[in-house]
């Protein structure tokens, strides 16, 4: 069982100095679109919500698939294939409304919720209490937005 000790709140994340995480490692099992992934924790599995990045939806029932979704998609399973090691930091809250876990992704040292923010492939989205990473993410996602890369040069604003 994961277990995480929490102390205190981080508030949105702008401040971090009470945040108690928990980093293990996993290795990739499946993606199911271009911010989550199912992974395999010591032999358990876990649906993982990429904490930071909100790439366009592709497999929810009640939406259309969203411009530049299956780019994200095909992203994150060309990064993530299965058999990747990778590993997990919670923040201060460890699961979603759904049940998934909430965490940031690195993959060689390197947190990819990062990588999708910077290369266009995801919106910033900021789930309080988590966000200890909220300030570098969003000059990820302006120094994007300001490039054109990935849905921000693709898509038309509030697609």
């Amino acid at each position: 069982m994961l277990a995480v000790a929490l102390l205190g709140s981080a508030g949105w994340g702008w401040r971090s100095d009470r945040r108690v995480a928990a980093r293990f490692d996993a290795t990739v099992v499946h993606d199911v679109d271009g911010d989550t992934i199912v992974v395999s924790i010591a032999g358990r599995s876990e649906k993982v919500r990429i904490l930071g990045a909100d790439t366009p939806e592709t497999v929810d029932p009640r939406k259309p698939v969203q411009c530049y979704g299956p780019e994200a998609s095909a992203h994150t399973k060309a990064r993530l294939p299965p058999g990747t090691r990778v590993s997990l930091e919670t923040d201060v809250e460890t699961r979603d409304k759904y049940g998934r876990l909430l965490a940031y992704v690195y993959v060689g040292g390197v947190r990819y919720d990062d990588e999708l923010l910077r290369l266009g492939y995801a919106r910033l989205l900021i789930i309080p209490p988590n966000g200890v990473y909220a300030r570098a993410m969003l000059q990820d996602e302006l120094r994007a937005r300001a490039a054109g890369r990935g849905l921000w040069g693709a898509c038309a604003p509030g697609t």
